[in-house]
C-alpha cells in the first residue's frame, strides 16, 4: 500500500518551498517513503538495483550530473534500466530506516557513512550491500563504465578500482607532467608535515586540467607549499606504485590522497574544480578535519569567511 502512504502524505510533500538554489531532480527518480529494505527488496523483484543520490542545493557538481549525465539518453536509459534512483539532501530531515534496520534522518546517515561530498551516489545489490561508492562528480564518460559495473554487466571478478582503470579511453596527453613540488621518492608518512600522495596516469583529461588550471592558482601553489606532495602513476600494473594505489583503493585520476601523523585524513577521489580543491587542501593544512568532520560545512564556513573580507568566490571558475 505504499501508494496510498504517498498519496496521504502529498500535501505536505507539495507544501515544501524548493529553494532558490534548489537542484531539479529528474522526474524518474523514484517517489519513496525511504524504507530502504523494502525498495531494495521491490526493486530486486524488479530485476533492479537501488541508487542512492545524497546532494544538496547549491551543489555545482549536483546541477552537473542533473544537467549534463541525467540528460544523456544512454546514460538516462541504462541507469533506469538498471537502477531504483532515490533521492537524499544532506542536510535533510526526513526519518528513513537504513539497511540494518537502523532509524535516522537523512542527515544523521549522511554524517554516518561519512558522506564528504556531494553528489556522492551509493550503489546497493540485491542484498542491500554497497557494490560501489562514488565520492564526488563524475563526468559521463566515467560515471557510464560506473553504472555497468554497479548493474553487474561489466567488470566481473574485479575490483571497481581495477575495473575503471582500463574501462575509460580519453583523449589526452600520454604524458605525465611535472611540477616542481614533487618530491623525489621515496615516501616518508613519519615526517612533520602532511602528505599528500597525487595518483595520475597518462591519457588523463583529468590530470591534464589540473596541472592546466589548479595547479596555477597562487592560492593552490601556496597551499601545496604546506605538504610534502608525491606523484604517483598508475600505468604500469606490476609497478610498487600502482600497487599502492591498489591497497589505497583508488579508483580515478587525478586522486589526492592526503595523510597526516602516519595515517590518512582525507582523499579527493573525483572530479574537483580549484576552488574545491583548494578548500580540500585547506582543510587537511589547517587541522580543521580534526575539529570539523564535515568538509561539506567546512567549505560552507570557508566561502562565507572570504566573503567578508571582499573575495569572490567562484564555486565552478
Amino acid at each position: 500500500m505504499k501508494w496510498l502512504n504517498l498519496l496521504l502524505l502529498a500535501p505536505a510533500l507539495w507544501a515544501q518551498v524548493p529553494n532558490a538554489h534548489a537542484t531539479d531532480i529528474p522526474a524518474w527518480f523514484s517517489e519513496t517513503l525511504l524504507e530502504i529494505p523494502e525498495e531494495v527488496r521491490e526493486a530486486a523483484r524488479d530485476g533492479k538495483r537501488l541508487m542512492l543520490y545524497f546532494g544538496q542545493d547549491g551543489c555545482p557538481y549536483c546541477t552537473q550530473l542533473m544537467q549534463t549525465n541525467f540528460t544523456q539518453r544512454a546514460i538516462v536509459d541504462k541507469t533506469r534500466k538498471h537502477f531504483v534512483a532515490i533521492a537524499l539532501n544532506i542536510w535533510g530531515d526526513r526519518e528513513l530506516q537504513w539497511t540494518d534496520a537502523r532509524r535516522m534522518s537523512e542527515k544523521d546517515l549522511t554524517r554516518a557513512l561519512k558522506v564528504q561530498y556531494t553528489p556522492t551516489l551509493l550503489f546497493l545489490d540485491e542484498n542491500g550491500g554497497i557494490t560501489v561508492r562514488l565520492n564526488g562528480y563524475y563526468p559521463p564518460h566515467r560515471f557510464s563504465a560506473a553504472l555497468d559495473f554497479a548493474a553487474g554487466i561489466a567488470g566481473q571478478g574485479q575490483r571497481f578500482e581495477d575495473y575503471m582503470r582500463t574501462a575509460v579511453k580519453e583523449s589526452a596527453s600520454p604524458s605525465l607532467h611535472d611540477q616542481p613540488f614533487f618530491r623525489k621518492p621515496p615516501v616518508d608518512l613519519t615526517r612533520n608535515k602532511p602528505v599528500a600522495l597525487l595518483f595520475e596516469t597518462p591519457y588523463c583529461t583529468g590530470c591534464d586540467e589540473l596541472h592546466r588550471e589548479g595547479f596555477k592558482r597562487p592560492e593552490v601553489r601556496k597551499l601545496l607549499e604546506r605538504f610534502d606532495v608525491h606523484r604517483l602513476t598508475l600505468d604500469e600494473p606490476r609497478d610498487a606504485q600502482a600497487t599502492w594505489a591498489s591497497e589505497l583503493r583508488v579508483a580515478y585520476t587525478p586522486s589526492m590522497v592526503f595523510f597526516d601523523g602516519g595515517r590518512e585524513v582525507f582523499r579527493i577521489e573525483a572530479y574537483l574544480r580549484p576552488f574545491h580543491f583548494a578548500s580540500a587542501l585547506e582543510y587537511v593544512a589547517s587541522g580543521a578535519y580534526r575539529s570539523e568532520p564535515s568538509f561539506q560545512r567546512y567549505i560552507q564556513g570557508r566561502a562565507e569567511r572570504l566573503r567578508l573580507r571582499g573575495a569572490a568566490v567562484e564555486l565552478w571558475k
